[in-house]
C-alpha cells in the first residue's frame, strides 16, 4: 500500500513517463533512446501555482492521450476551443524550456511565459518534414485566472498554434514513412516521405497502419506534387470509422475504402494496390504478402509483393547490385564483394582495358553502359561495358582552368539519362544527355543563384536531384524537383530547391541510399567528419550516424539497403560497411566507388 501511495503521489506532482512493461519507474519527460517508453498525462492539480501549469501543459503535449484530453484541461475554454495540436507540430533541439514570467501589464492582465529552445524542424498538417537551420524559438504561452464554484484557478488563455515538443520527443512518438505515388506519366512510383505517430494518433484514434493509409489517400506532399500522381479515383478515403487494420497470419492485409473507391478499372486498381503495398512495406518487420482492396463489402483487386514489383521505384533487374571503382591504372573494375574476399574484375571494352584513363564514372542500372570523366577532368565519354569497342569523341568537353573546375562525376536516372555538372566558374552549367547518348542539353536550375553546382546525383525515379552547391566557401546539400515539361520531356528543369542537411556546412559527397534516403559525408560548424544518413525530407536521428571514417572522398550506396555502403578513404583506400560491422578495407588503391545509378 505505501509503494502504491508513492506511486500515485509522484503522478500527482506532474506527468510520469511509463514503460509498456517492467517495474513502474518515474523518468523526465524527453528520454533519449527509449523507444518503449510513453508518457500519461494527468490533470492540474486543484489551486495550482502558475509554474505548475506551464511544466504539466508542455509535458501533457508530449503525450498519447486521446484528443490531449488531459492537456486541453490546463487551458481556459475558449483557448481548448481554438487550439488545433493537429494543425503542426514545431521542432525544438530540447524540450522547451519556460523562462521567468513576465508579470501582468495594463493592457495584458495576467503572466506571459516566455518559451525558450532552438528551433530545427517543422511538420505541417500534411505531416511533411521541413528542416531549418536552427534558430531560436520565440514563443510563449499566457496565463489568467479563470474563476469558478471553487474560486479563481490559473489556465493558459494564449499559447502556440500545433504542439511544440523537443527533438527526443518527437522522435519517441512518431515514425518517418514512405507513401508512394506514380512518377507523372510513368509506371514507376516515388517515395514520399512523411511522419505519423509510431501507436495510436491522439487526434484520430487510428493506429500506424490506418494512418500511413490515410495519408496516402490525402494526396502527395506539396513539394511532391507537381512531379507525381495518384491513381485513387478523387474522394477515395477508408471506409468511415475505420481506425485499426490487422494483417492476417499470411501477411496480408484487406483494405475497405468508400463507394469513391469503385469506380476504378482493374489496371487501376492494380495500381492503387501497388501504391498501398510499397507505403505499407514502411510498417512492418516482414515482408507484406498481399493487399486486397475492399469497396461496399467486396473485393476490387488484389495484388501480391511479386506482382507489385514491375513498379518498383528503382526499376529492379533481380540480381543484387554490385558495385565498381576506378583502380590505380584508371581501369573501371568491378567489385565481387559476396563473401570474405573481393574479387575484382575489369570490365569489358575500352573502359577495363586502359585505352580511356578515367578519373570518375557512373554505371547505367542496367549494367550494359558506364560514362566515364578522364583524369583531367576535360572530357566525357560513354562506352559499353559489356561488349569491346573504341571510346569515340567526348560527347561533353569542359574549358576550366583547373580539374576541380571541370567536369563533377556523372549520374544517371532512371529514364536512362545521363546527368553532369560542368563547374567552369566562367559557364557554370548543369546538363543532361537524353538516352545517355543524345546531344547534351542544359538544365535550368531555379534558385542557384551565385552558388556553383560541385556535385550531382539523380534519383532511381528521375523525379529528384541532390546537388552539392558551393557559395562563399560553404558547400551544402539541396534536393531539387525535376520537371519535365513539351509532353516528350524534351525539356528539363530543376525547381524548388530545399535544404537537405542545414545542420551540416561542409558536405563532401552524397549518394541515393535508397528511395527516400540519402547517405551524406559531411560535418557541422567546428566539428568533424561524419558519415550519415538522412531522408529527403532533411530528417535524420541519432541512429543515421555512422562509425566513424577518415577523410572520406567519395561514397556510394545501392537501392537495396542489403548490399554495404562502400567510400573512398584517403586513409584505408576502397572500403565496405557489412551491416553490424565496422569499415573494412577492399582494395587499398583506387578511386570513385560507385554503385550502378
Amino acid at each position: 500500500m505505501p509503494v502504491l501511495l508513492g506511486i500515485v503521489a509522484l503522478l500527482l506532482a506532474g506527468c510520469a513517463s511509463i514503460p509498456d512493461s517492467g517495474d513502474v519507474e518515474l523518468v523526465k519527460a524527453s528520454p533519449r533512446g527509449e523507444s518503449q517508453v510513453r508518457v500519461y498525462a494527468v490533470p492540474p492539480r486543484a489551486k495550482a501555482e502558475p509554474d505548475e501549469i506551464v511544466d504539466g501543459f508542455l509535458e501533457a503535449m508530449t503525450s498519447e492521450d486521446p484528443d490531449f484530453a488531459m492537456a486541453r484541461k490546463y487551458l481556459t475554454k475558449q483557448a481548448s476551443k481554438t487550439w488545433r495540436p493537429e494543425d503542426s507540430t514545431t521542432v525544438l533541439r530540447s524540450a522547451p524550456d519556460p523562462t521567468a514570467p513576465q508579470g501582468p501589464a495594463a493592457s495584458e492582465p495576467g503572466l506571459r511565459y516566455p518559451l525558450s529552445g532552438e528551433r530545427i524542424a517543422y511538420v505541417d498538417a500534411a505531416h511533411a518534414y521541413q528542416p531549418v537551420t536552427p534558430v531560436a524559438y520565440d514563443g510563449s504561452i499566457h496565463l489568467v485566472q479563470q474563476k469558478d464554484a471553487d474560486g479563481a484557478e490559473w489556465r493558459i488563455d494564449s499559447l502556440p498554434q500545433g504542439l511544440v515538443l523537443g527533438d527526443s520527443d518527437f522522435q519517441r512518438s512518431y515514425r518517418s514513412v514512405n507513401k508512394y505515388y506514380f512518377a507523372s506519366g510513368q509506371d514507376w512510383l516515388v517515395a514520399d516521405p512523411v511522419y505519423i505517430r509510431k501507436r495510436i494518433d491522439p487526434t484520430t484514434r487510428m493506429d500506424s497502419v490506418t494512418q500511413a493509409i490515410k495519408v496516402l489517400l490525402d494526396g502527395p506532399t506539396g513539394w511532391l506534387d507537381p512531379v507525381v500522381d495518384s491513381v485513387f479515383p478523387a474522394g477515395t478515403q477508408l471506409e468511415k470509422g475505420v481506425r485499426s487494420l490487422e494483417f492476417d497470419d499470411r501477411n496480408a492485409l484487406k483494405v475497405p475504402l468508400n463507394d469513391k473507391a469503385a469506380k476504378a478499372g482493374r489496371t487501376q486498381c492494380r495500381k492503387m494496390a501497388a501504391q498501398l503495398l510499397f507505403t505499407l512495406r514502411d510498417l512492418t518487420s516482414t515482408r507484406v504478402e498481399r493487399v486486397e482492396l475492399m469497396a461496399d463489402g467486396s473485393s476490387l483487386c488484389l495484388l501480391n509483393g511479386d506482382q507489385a514489383q514491375e513498379f518498383a521505384p528503382d526499376r529492379a533487374t533481380g540480381s543484387p547490385d554490385n558495385p565498381y571503382f576506378v583502380d590505380e591504372a584508371g581501369k573501371l573494375t568491378r567489385l565481387e564483394t559476396g563473401g570474405e574476399s573481393v574479387a575484382r574484375t575489369p570490365v569489358i571494352g575500352p573502359f577495363g582495358d586502359g585505352t580511356a584513363k578515367l578519373g570518375s564514372v557512373a554505371v547505367s542500372r542496367d549494367e550494359k553502359r558506364a560514362a566515364g570523366v578522364d583524369q583531367n577532368a576535360r572530357s566525357l565519354f560513354v562506352s559499353s561495358i559489356v561488349a569491346d569497342g573504341d571510346p569515340g569523341d567526348p560527347v561533353v568537353t569542359s574549358t576550366g582552368t583547373r580539374a576541380e573546375d571541370r567536369l563533377s562525376a556523372p549520374s544517371w536516372d532512371g529514364h536512362g539519362d545521363l546527368w553532369i555538372a560542368d563547374r567552369n566558374p566562367a559557364k557554370p552549367r548543369l546538363l543532361r544527355l537524353p538516352g545517355g547518348k543524345g546531344a547534351p542539353r542544359e538544365v535550368a536550375v531555379d534558385g542557384i543563384g551565385n552558388a556553383r553546382i560541385q556535385a550531382v546525383r539523380v534519383s532511381a525515379d528521375g523525379v529528384r536531384v541532390a546537388l552539392l552547391l558551393t557559395d562563399n566557401g560553404r558547400t551544402t546539400l539541396q534536393i531539387g524537383r525535376v520537371e519535365r515539361h513539351a509532353g516528350g520531356g524534351s525539356e528539363v528543369s530543376v525547381v524548388a530547391l530545399k535544404s537537405a542537411a542545414p545542420q551540416l556546412e561542409a558536405v563532401t559527397a552524397v549518394s541515393w541510399a535508397g528511395p527516400s534516403r540519402l547517405v551524406v559525408v559531411g560535418k557541422e560548424q567546428g566539428g568533424v567528419q561524419q558519415v550519415r544518413y538522412i531522408q529527403t525530407d532533411g530528417s535524420t536521428s541519432a541512429a543515421s550516424v555512422l562509425p566513424g571514417l577518415n577523410q572520406v572522398t567519395a561514397i556510394a550506396a545501392a537501392d537495396d539497403d542489403r548490399q554495404p555502403l562502400v567510400a573512398d578513404s584517403e586513409d584505408a583506400g576502397i572500403v565496405r560497411l557489412p551491416s553490424g560491422a565496422n569499415w573494412q578495407t577492399m582494395v587499398e588503391a583506387g578511386s570513385s566507388p560507385v554503385y550502378p545509378g
